[in-house]
């Protein structure tokens, strides 16, 4: 098997659908000799956040000097992006290789009369197998759905469990309210173990607060008081953590723009803590390099500045809010061209005033993903509640074109949809609207 014949392997799996629940991944991972017991493991699991936390932390380890792996979802531009080792992602003869083993042990689990796992169990044990072959001593694993029955919770033990953000998303397999959401979501917390969660409103903290407790598990909340902003710009934001008995840090910086990113960090940083005080070496010089040097792309990323072109997978509610938010702490009243995509199941319908208040004109695209709404329709759907110029685009290098005609002192964001995010980015690489 080589790399194009592992991807079609993987990608043709999307057919066994989305299934929660442990039994197919115990197996399979049974058979590949269990190799999620081989590394220490920071679980980490919420609606919005998880991959700006899981970058931070995972690039504080490996600034500590540790071999550190990290397994997001969904990737970007590139599957590889999705299984790495200090910010390398997995090479392609041993995705072929590794893909090749999985299916050999997928064979063995249907002889059995088990189902056939579905694509996000399979790219699970193809991570989870590739970690421990390269020895890491740590791996940063961001949950895919859910939590209690997502494939990633096949690990028995953990470091520390993290809770991020949680919020609307995903209802048909999580519930119809935030507090039977955050119950999913605190699935992943193991017994007497250790817990970080996200400041949030306590009628979601207090539901995985009673979860940990049955658990036995040592809870860590975040405090938003702990941290104090300094300054803040395009290039990034400046804050001083107050905190101070585990860490004494000087002024802090991170990349990642908005309000909601500080509080991220500030979630990272008592995930570090726990780490320390349990005995692995995180110094303060190394919490500033990894965070300073945290890079997530797509997430209210600066690609150009003449003009001003922002890329962001706000996908739900939430994420959209917070996009909102951060033009306007960081633009001010001035309005942007906005390009817009997005999921049928992320209800469209509730975002776009966040949208509309902040445009001057809005183009749709259709995201490429089988539950993308078309173009034209959420063109239809903005119009029911604005009347501002809104054109859908059916090709995505028409993006060009469009940017090549506007004047350089405007504002482009592109928001939605990670799958349209990541197929902008490409097409932007290949001109001269790329420029980081």
């Amino acid at each position: 098997m080589n790399y194009e014949q592992a991807l079609d392997f993987i990608h043709s799996t999307y057919k066994f659908g989305s299934k929660l629940g442990l039994e197919n991944i115990t197996r399979l991972t049974e058979l590949l000799g269990n190799p999620q017991n081989c590394y220490k493991i920071i679980h980490i699991a919420g609606t919005n956040g998880k991959g700006s936390t899981s970058n931070m932390i995972h690039d504080v380890l490996m600034a500590s000097g540790y071999k550190a792996g990290l397994f997001i979802s969904p990737y970007l531009e590139e599957f590889s992006e999705r299984i790495q080792i200090n910010k390398v992602h997995i090479d392609k003869d041993s995705l072929a290789r590794i893909t090749s083993i999985v299916k050999e042990k997928i064979e063995i689990m249907l002889q059995e009369g088990y189902n056939h796992p579905t694509e996000f169990e399979v790219i699970t044990a193809i991570g989870l197998k590739y970690f421990e072959e390269q020895k890491i001593d740590f791996l940063v694993l961001e949950v895919g759905l859910g939590g209690r029955f997502d494939a990633t919770n096949v690990v028995k033990n953990t470091l520390v469990s993290v809770i991020t953000s949680i919020s609307y998303d995903h209802m048909e397999y999580l519930g119809n309210t935030l507090e039977e959401i955050a119950f999913e979501k605190a699935g992943i917390i193991k017994e007497n173990s250790r817990v970080v969660i996200y400041p949030q409103e306590d009628n979601i903290k207090n539901v995985i607060k009673n979860i940990a407790h049955i658990k036995n598990a040592t809870v860590y909340e975040v405090d938003k008081n702990n941290i104090k902003k300094l300054d803040g710009n395009l290039t990034g934001q400046k804050f001083k953590y107050l905190k101070t008995d585990v860490f004494n840090l000087p002024q802090l910086k991170i990349n990642l723009l908005g309000e909601h990113q500080l509080y991220n960090a500030l979630t990272a940083l008592c995930v570090l803590e726990v780490i320390k005080n349990l005995g692995y070496n995180i110094t303060e010089s190394s919490v500033l390099e990894g965070l300073m040097n945290c890079r997530f792309a797509g997430r209210f990323e600066v690609v150009n500045h003449n003009p001003l072109i922002i890329l962001d997978g706000g996908h739900n509610i939430n994420g959209i809010e917070c996009f909102a938010k951060t033009i306007k702490e960081y633009l001010g009243d001035k309005k942007i061209i906005l390009f817009y995509g997005m999921l049928k199941d992320k209800n469209p319908d509730n975002v776009i005033d966040y949208l509309v208040n902040i445009s001057k004109e809005i183009y749709t695209l259709t995201p490429n993903n089988p539950r993308a709404m078309n173009a034209l329709d959420l063109a239809e759907l903005i119009k029911k509640h604005s009347d501002l110029k809104v054109k859908p685009i059916s090709n995505y290098n028409d993006i060009i074109h469009i940017l090549e005609v506007i004047a350089t002192d405007e504002i482009v964001a592109f928001v939605g949809s990670l799958y349209m995010i990541g197929d902008v980015r490409t097409t932007l690489k290949r001109t001269e609207f790329f420029n980081i």
